[in-house]
């Protein structure tokens, strides 16, 4: 089993427009944060790659959320190419087939798979064609992602615990969708958990953007989730 640091159970989303103010962010955060996740957003804004480098000799863990979804051999490709930009943390969307693909070319990243977004309610799924239950497809998917050699899972907290019961260690469990226990903002993420309810739940790293993103004092925020979690894991 691997160990996990402490502080590195939480990840902020740099969730910005640029790379400019993703690390104006990063330096306000200081070393209240030693994970980070660059997302689809700054991939798509420039200076993607040169930002995770920054990150990295900051001394900081890289999360690259980049759902690479494509045909198995576009993956494989596509993840070959990034197996040497030192992200620790990988996502991927697909069936089993670019799930394998994507684990071929890992290398020392470690490959996540998309299970259900976040953002996803019954309803949602309902009106995609599936008319089962969200645990189900959650279930369903992480099993194929063990199967297909990946490391872990992207999957909410409320799902958290059956996949922990059934899988242990063998597979990571990463959330996000993390929102305070009063006042949830009302915003596009619909199967959300606070901070201890995801760690009690099982998961192994949190991911927030928002609650710390769009606090009055970002590196206070982060200072109370990771004091939160030092009172769970005492080692």
């Amino acid at each position: 089993m691997t160990v996990i640091a402490r502080q590195d159970r939480l990840i902020v989303a740099l969730d910005v427009p640029t790379a400019a103010e993703a690390r104006a962010l990063a330096e306000r955060l200081g070393d209240a944060v030693t994970f980070y996740k660059i997302g689809l957003e700054l991939f798509t804004s420039g200076g993607y790659f040169e930002l995770l480098q920054w990150l990295r000799v900051q001394g900081r863990h890289v999360f690259a959320d980049l759902k690479l979804y494509d045909i198995p051999e576009t993956v494989r490709r596509a993840v070959a190419n990034l197996r040497g930009c030192g992200a620790r943390f990988l996502t991927v969307h697909g069936d089993r087939a670019i799930l394998e693909a994507a684990a071929r070319e890992k290398g020392d990243m470690k490959v996540l798979a998309v299970t259900v977004l976040t953002s996803l309610g019954p309803a949602d799924l309902q009106a995609m064609g599936y008319g089962g239950e969200v645990q189900d497809l959650v279930l369903a998917r992480a099993r194929y992602a063990l199967d297909a050699g990946c490391d872990g899972v992207i999957a909410s907290g409320l799902e958290a615990p059956v996949l922990k019961r059934e899988f242990g260690d063998r597979l990571l469990i990463v959330t996000p969708g993390i929102r305070p226990v009063t006042g949830r903002p009302a915003d596009d993420q619909k199967r959300t958990v606070d901070v201890a309810q995801a760690f009690a739940n099982g998961a192994d790293h949190i991911v927030v953007g928002r609650p710390v993103r769009d606090a009055a004092d970002p590196r206070a925020a982060a200072r109370a989730i990771q004091g939160t979690i030092a009172s769970i894991f005492t080692a």
